[in-house]
């Protein structure tokens, strides 16, 4: 298909829309604030975000599957009053169900659609044959490879011949290679004149994916979730990673998502909720690390130039980036990251003084670090169990993202030597010697 980016139908008008869930403590939390998008006929669109940007709570307000609290969402000129008939959507966790067959699972939508038996087998053995699993009808889930059951997963979204394919991080659960093959597979059927879909939107964190599929890239900030640029990708497909024109955008949009968004006064961070500013999936190892190359490099790098070195995608620094600024070890300026006084002074320690310094930056810096120690501090035995931590978590994540959240904060105490966790009894218990009162 050709990219018809400003003169495609409308199929999507999302207008002003807001979102907002309630807090553990009966606070309002916003995930998503005054979204104004239209996605169109013809093009390709990547919503592209940090944690905390809501990229996937709108894709899943755009499926009709979330009500928005605010604002309205049309498809093609008709408000949406719950789910969107002309949107299918692809998960990235699969969700096949596995007592059923391939072609079973590939069935299921046109069943849900009361599709006579006969005339459903014929579409998704068509459906089956055009994302490359013929010869797979009769097998179930487990006999697959992780590539694919996400080729059933675009199978089973395809048969439905919907107007708008809708993609949540489909890749990112697969290997390096299988994700980068299913990505080409996805841009070739594209390209087809009989591919059913008008247009594709894809929500990724990674910035190289969306440049490479794109015709226009979304770029959302976090807490709340909105929109702070689009960037159109004119570059005609298939598009070389190694081109000029390609690292010069991934280099732009890597400078709005880390110069613009994460950037956050110190005031902002000390005051900030656990949901409001969740502890990047990052181990104080790799955070260390980054310093050092950091310093090694002057205290300025480029961290394009870091992950090129490092044989890394730029996506899989990110989250060390974000505990470094988060902890006031990095400032993020566009495409750099610059190491603070504070940096330094860590990166330079003896681990009984690199040790006190993460202690004090995480137990004022880091949300749940500090709700932690405050809980703590308000137990006359300076313990508390860490399953009440982890269900207030789960007023605000899902329930594998508040278990994340809680290991790195247990991680990150534990380093500081602010409080260590007992599984036998699951208590978070403050060391003896620990300071726990943010100052």
């Amino acid at each position: 298909m050709t990219n018809s980016v400003t003169t495609g139908e409308v199929l999507i008008d999302i207008d002003d829309v807001d979102m907002s869930f309630t807090g553990a403590a009966g606070e309002r939390l916003n995930v998503l604030e005054h979204m104004n998008l239209q996605l169109r006929e013809g093009e390709i669109v990547a919503l592209l975000g940090r944690s905390g940007s809501g990229k996937s709570t709108l894709l899943r307000i755009v499926a009709g599957l979330l009500a928005p609290t605010g604002g309205q969402v049309r498809y093609r000129g008709t408000p949406l009053t719950g789910s969107n008939p002309g949107a299918a959507l692809v998960f990235q966790s699969f969700a096949l169900m596995p007592w059923l067959t391939v072609q079973d699972n590939v069935e299921l939508g046109l069943a849900a659609r009361g599709v006579p038996p006969k005339q459903r087998a014929e579409q998704a053995l068509q459906a089956i044959d055009r994302i490359g699993l013929d010869g797979f009808e009769s097998a179930y889930p487990k006999e697959l490879s992780g590539g694919m059951r996400q080729r059933v997963g675009f199978a089973r979204a395809l048969v439905l011949e919907p107007d708008l394919l809708l993609m949540d991080e489909p890749f990112s659960a697969l290997d390096v290679l299988t994700a980068e093959n299913l990505r080409t597979e996805l841009v070739n059927l594209w390209d087809t004149d009989d591919f059913p879909t008008k247009c594709v939107c894809i929500v990724t964190h990674n910035i190289e994916e969306a440049v490479l599929l794109a015709d226009r890239v979304v770029v959302l900030g976090s807490n709340p979730g909105r929109i702070i640029a689009e960037v159109p990708v004119e570059q005609p497909r298939p598009r070389n990673k190694r081109a000029p024109g390609f690292v010069a955008l991934v280099d732009q949009i890597y400078g709005l998502l880390t110069g613009r968004d994460e950037v956050q006064p110190a005031v902002a961070t000390e005051t900030a909720t656990p949901f409001a500013t969740p502890l990047p999936d990052a181990s104080v190892g790799g955070i260390a690390g980054l310093l050092e190359l950091v310093y090694g490099k002057g205290g300025r790098a480029d961290l394009p130039v870091i992950a090129d070195e490092l044989n890394f995608e730029l996506d899989d620094l990110m989250p060390l980036v974000d505990a470094g600024v988060l902890l006031g070890f990095l400032l993020a300026d566009s495409g750099d990251v610059i190491l603070t006084n504070i940096g330094s002074n860590f990166t330079n320690a003896d681990i009984q003084r690199s040790k006190s310094i993460f202690a004090s930056q995480a137990r004022r810096r880091a949300p749940l670090v500090r709700t932690i120690c405050g809980a703590l501090v308000g137990n006359g035995d300076k313990s508390v169990r860490a399953d009440f931590i982890l269900d207030l978590l789960k007023r605000g994540f899902s329930d594998d993202d508040a278990r994340r959240q809680l290991e790195l904060a247990i991680d990150w105490g534990r380093y500081g030597e602010l409080y260590d966790y007992d599984t036998d009894s699951g208590r978070i218990t403050a060391d003896e010697d620990a300071d726990l009162q943010a100052s």
